[in-house]
């Protein structure tokens, strides 16, 4: 079993969900685990002006706060072990796949459970998934969780072939 699970959230309803199924494996397998959320100033440093910039920096980072403080909650209430991390990606730096990375990598992690799609709007239909760029670099196993709404389609899309047209 995995003994420390790193799991990315980042306030979308996939990102949820795939926490939940690391809250899972983390409890049954008696595993820390490290809720991670990423501050990406990427989008925005190119549409905001300068002035802007300390204030958008700010709510992120308080929408960081949040997210993981209520990670901790949900955590302590199924009795799974660990710490959170917000991590910060500069202007000149990586992305948030490399950054995963290598809070995966500073964590120790055995495990990443993430979802397939969150809330990153156009610059991941430009440039590619969050997820699809982690699992090109990744140096330990990874679940992909896809949303909620996916696994509903995909369960009716059966039902939907075996009725008869008209």
């Amino acid at each position: 079993m995995y003994s420390r699970i790193l799991a990315p959230i980042d306030g979308s309803v996939t990102s949820a969900h795939a926490f939940d199924e690391a809250l899972k494996i983390a409890r049954a397998g008696n595993a820390v685990l490290q809720a991670l959320y990423v501050v990406d100033l990427h989008p925005v440093a190119y549409d905001a002006t300068a002035a802007f910039y300390p204030d958008i920096r700010r709510t992120l980072l308080e929408e960081g706060r949040r997210l993981t403080s209520e990670a901790v909650q949900r955590m302590a209430r199924e009795g799974v072990s660990g710490a959170p991390r917000i991590a910060e990606l500069s202007l000149t730096g990586d992305d948030i796949a490399a950054c995963i990375a290598q809070c995966a990598e500073d964590f120790g992690a055995g495990l990443v459970v993430m979802g397939t799609h969150g809330r990153r709007g156009l610059r991941r239909l430009v440039l590619g998934s969050v997820a699809e760029g982690f699992m090109r670099i990744a140096r330990c196993p990874v679940l992909l969780v896809p949303g909620r709404e996916a696994e509903e389609r995909a369960l009716e899309a059966p039902q939907a072939a075996n009725t008869p047209a008209d």
